[in-house]
């Protein structure tokens, strides 16, 4: 309550016209809703806009996102992992790729229908903006839905514009990247590529990334719009450092596990996607959009598994061969009009999305020979796909309240067909299917035009991924038929200021109550196996603040405090090959991956063509397993940064310095929950400077 009094008692300003210019000038989409601010509706949702002035290489989207409050967006420097992503607790203890989060890149899923996404493709060279959705509103997205995070591409608009940017950094790291848009008549287009190497901050962390985006538009008659976006993504042979033990982290942050030179651990991944969208206002005020999707993403990853342990049969070996297809489709009504004599808009539909992957697993020796492609272990046809009916409306259903409400039901079915039948290895295959209904409510009132206070409520599921439901805890054949859904109960009590001299603040209270929530039951032959361990709790309060201070400085505030704890204790297997599940855990133990507090603090100053930021991060200790026995420590950073313009007409030139970690702290980074060899920690670089030159023009 005390962030919600100081919003409250914070100084009123007169012209508020101007600021609602000024605040609402860029669409927000998090909430499907066309003509309600997102200061009016009851939910936490920032937007980080990407405008040519942040000094980054414009690769690693946790660059953007430091900002924001209730988010942890961990660089792992390894570029054969993705970013670890987590909102309010929900997806911390993922160790495969972004868990219990949905991800939207111009509107095309990230996530796929079983709760797997994933965030190496984003395209920052041609990104306008990031939006980051959080609270019970999330689950208006459906299965996994403890947060909501999307990007979208610039569009194209005359007169044509673009910018070329090159940085370089430390670890021989450099990047280009180039966008492009413009529009004649009816037609637009929008261009954007990036091209990045480096060889990594740790020994055997190489990386090249290549990514290309389109996005091309044709207005038609009555302003209706068709809108095609076209995605590429290569990264080959991104190597692999692994994680350290807590006393390899301390005697030598920069080494690989001697392992992955052993296995020469490494990652590839290549990805085309295509998207097609349809948008027509009708008459009334009405209007239909649709959407439609298909790609394919294909992963050879090689793990560093002991060849002994590869002698089980039930193994399925140190090769993973992944090939996704996948697709879908959504289609949408509006209509804004009035419910008895006040505003109301309805937006109602159904989206439906399918994967289908074909998952192979291969020794990863051949003979002598590590680190090579080897004999079959796995062979197995996965098809997981959802349908998704969704309503919501929001009401001002008097002068100073309104009404936000929605509902969502859900059904995801899963099917896998095994191939690869041995003796010691049974049939696997098996088809299971989930399904919930989730409502959600909020309410808003407006003390006055700069203030909102708002109460916000709803339930929300996560199903187990196929790498969940792959094995039964008990080794028998098929798939887990015994594991149930988390389902989530959450609260948010929030309240939003801002004034005339682009002063803004946010607070928000919030709880999320989890029943059936998912942990590892044993981990036998190779083979992890799930079970659900009983009640979970996410809770705590967020603070963001931006500050004017006179006309040259500005201060940004981001805080978060959060205590996510197991409430029933339940029993785990810890190591590789244990049967017996007698390692208690705790009731009230952390959750693992999760930081009690995080904040961000940034004083920026501009003066002509100059600027100039200090910027310090702190996050709070992180447990790496479920007991809770270790811990990553808790640390704080200083960065700094420095640029210059160069105005030509209508070019521009700007360039900047970036230092990072100025006291060349040693800390960990980001921590692999419950790795089975105790390699639970990746630092984080040291002192480090990024310099960057960045060409924009209009009009040439």
């Amino acid at each position: 309550m005390l962030g919600l009094c100081a919003l409250a008692s914070a100084p009123r300003a007169a012209a508020q016209a101007a600021e609602a210019a000024t605040l609402d000038r860029v669409q927000v989409d998090a909430t499907r809703l066309h003509r309600v601010p997102a200061f009016d509706t009851p939910a936490s949702l920032d937007t980080i806009d990407i405008d040519g002035r942040n000094a980054s290489a414009g690769v690693n989207v946790s660059d953007l996102l430091r900002g924001v409050p209730g988010l942890s967006a961990r660089d792992r420097q390894n570029y054969a992992q993705d970013t670890q992503l987590s909102i309010r607790g929900f997806g911390a203890r993922s160790t495969f790729g972004v868990r219990g989060l949905r991800l939207y890149a111009d509107g095309i899923p990230a996530t796929m229908p079983d709760g797997q996404g994933q965030v190496s493709h984003f395209a920052l060279a041609g990104a306008e903006r990031i939006e980051v959705l959080r609270g019970p509103f999330s689950a208006l997205y459906g299965n996994s839905s403890g947060g909501v995070l999307q990007i979208f591409s610039a569009d194209g608009e005359a007169p044509a514009r673009g910018h070329v940017q090159a940085s370089a950094g430390r670890d021989d790291s450099r990047s280009i990247g180039a966008s492009l848009r413009g529009a004649d008549g009816v037609l637009g287009y929008a261009l954007a590529g990036n091209v990045f190497e480096t060889d990594g901050w740790r020994e055997h962390g190489a990386a090249r990334r290549r990514s290309l985006n389109v996005k091309l538009h044709a207005d038609t008659a009555n302003a209706g719009r068709v809108q095609l976006v076209a995605n590429h993504f290569d990264a080959p042979d991104a190597q692999d450092p692994l994680g350290l033990t807590r006393t390899q982290a301390q005697q030598d942050p920069r080494q690989a596990a001697s392992a992955a030179h052993q296995f020469d651990t490494r990652k590839s991944v290549g990805q085309d996607q295509l998207g097609l969208a349809y948008e027509q206002p009708l008459h009334g005020g009405h209007a239909l959009r649709a959407m439609a999707y298909a790609g394919r993403r294909s992963v050879a990853q090689f793990l560093a598994v002991p060849v002994a342990a590869q002698s089980n049969p039930l193994h399925s070996g140190g090769v993973v061969d992944l090939d996704n297809d996948y697709g879908g489709a959504d289609l949408r009504w509006s209509w804004p009009g009035a419910l008895a004599g006040r505003a109301f808009e309805f937006p109602a539909g159904a989206n439906f999305d399918r994967q289908r992957q074909h998952r192979r697993g291969h020794e990863n020796f051949a003979g002598g020979e590590l680190g090579v492609r080897g004999a079959l272990r796995r062979d197995e046809r996965n098809d997981v796909r959802n349908v998704d009916p969704y309503a919501q409306a929001w009401w001002r259903l008097a002068p100073r309240w309104s009404l936000l409400a929605g509902v969502r039901h859900s059904t995801v079915r899963f099917e896998s067909r095994d191939a690869y039948v041995a003796a010691g290895n049974p049939d696997d295959s098996g088809r299971i299917e989930y399904s919930r209904t989730t409502p959600v409510a909020g309410l808003a009132f407006a003390p006055d035009d700069d203030l909102r206070v708002y109460l916000s409520y709803g339930r929300g599921f996560e199903t187990p991924t196929f790498n969940e439901l792959a094995y039964r805890a008990d080794g028998g054949a098929g798939l887990a038929f015994d594991l149930r859904p988390a389902t989530s109960r959450n609260v948010e009590l929030g309240g939003k200021w801002r004034n005339d001299a682009g002063a803004s603040a946010e607070a928000a209270l919030f709880r999320a109550d989890t029943d059936d929530e998912l942990a590892v039951a044993r981990n036998v032959g190779g083979r992890s196996s799930y079970r659900n361990v009983g009640r979970a709790r996410r809770q705590g309060f967020e603070l963001s603040a931006i500050l004017p201070l006179g006309e040259r400085w500005r201060f940004d505030l981001a805080y978060t405090w959060l205590d996510a704890t197991f409430r029933d204790g339940f029993p785990i297997c810890t190591g590789s090959g244990c049967t017996d599940p007698s390692t208690m855990v705790a009731a009230g133990t952390r959750i693992p991956g999760t930081a009690q507090q995080q904040a961000s603090v940034r004083l920026g100053w501009e003066s002509g063509p100059w600027s100039a930021a200090l910027e310090a991060l702190g996050f709070g200790k992180v447990s790496v397993n479920d007991p809770g026995s270790e811990h990553a420590p808790g640390y704080a950073l200083l960065n700094a940064e420095v640029a210059r313009e160069w105005r030509f007409g209508t070019q521009r030139l700007r360039g900047f310095l970036r230092a990072d970690n100025l006291f060349d702290r040693n800390y960990i980074g980001s921590v692999i929950v419950n790795e089975g060899n105790g390699r639970y920690y990746e630092p984080g670089p040291g002192r480090g400077l990024l310099l960057g030159l960045r060409w924009q023009w209009v009009g040439l």
